[in-house]
């Protein structure tokens, strides 16, 4: 099993306003984001929220467009940054079976779900530690990270978080090229909003 994490805790301060609740063709960022995992076959996203929580939640309810489910919880510690979200997101998705687990940031709603497919078939081949979309130089999400590093994130410095960890498990092996810009577009100003519903 290969459930997902999306990180939807954070204030979205330089947004103005939570990321997981703009509007996207008739999706919001958060909606769009579950329903294109359910559409890639992964079948159990967890979202974790934080400031804003019960708007990004209503928000998620009544997205126009019928959206797979997902569960989602609360992470009260979410001010301490991102590492905080992912290992709320691990205690919940952790459980016997799980061999790895996807995370993405809810500012990147445009991956696609063949991007979504390649990252979890590059791993079921090489079983990498590290599963990562690239572009030349350019890395993006989802992420896969093998169970095996679980309990490295879990012993994370809260101050540089689950980056170097990461970063120092990275290789050839897990690193997919795709065509996909999504997979690199995030959103976190006003301008990148506007730029990713440029057609």
């Amino acid at each position: 099993m290969i459930p997902a994490i999306v990180l939807a805790a954070g204030k979205s301060v330089r947004m103005g306003r939570p990321k997981a609740t703009l509007p996207l063709d008739g999706d919001t960022f958060l909606s769009r984001i579950v329903r294109t995992f359910a559409d890639a076959g992964i079948d159990d996203v967890v979202v974790v929220v934080g400031h804003d929580a019960d708007a990004i939640v209503a928000s998620f309810a009544q997205a126009d467009r019928v959206v797979a489910r997902a569960r989602f919880v609360d992470n009260p510690q979410y001010e301490q940054g991102q590492l905080s979200s992912l290992l709320t997101g691990l205690q919940v998705v952790d459980r016997p079976g799980v061999v790895a687990v996807l995370m993405t940031l809810v500012d990147v709603p445009l991956v696609s779900p063949d991007t979504i497919r390649a990252v979890v078939d590059r791993y079921r081949q090489t079983h990498a530690p590290i599963v990562r979309p690239v572009r030349g130089e350019q890395h993006g999400h989802p992420v896969l990270i093998d169970r095996k590093l679980f309990d490295a994130i879990r012993r994370a410095d809260p101050a540089s978080g689950a980056k170097p960890i990461i970063r120092a498990n990275v290789s050839a092996a897990g690193d997919v090229p795709v065509d996909d810009p999504g997979a690199f577009s995030d959103a976190d100003t006003p301008e990148d909003y506007e730029r990713l519903l440029r057609p």
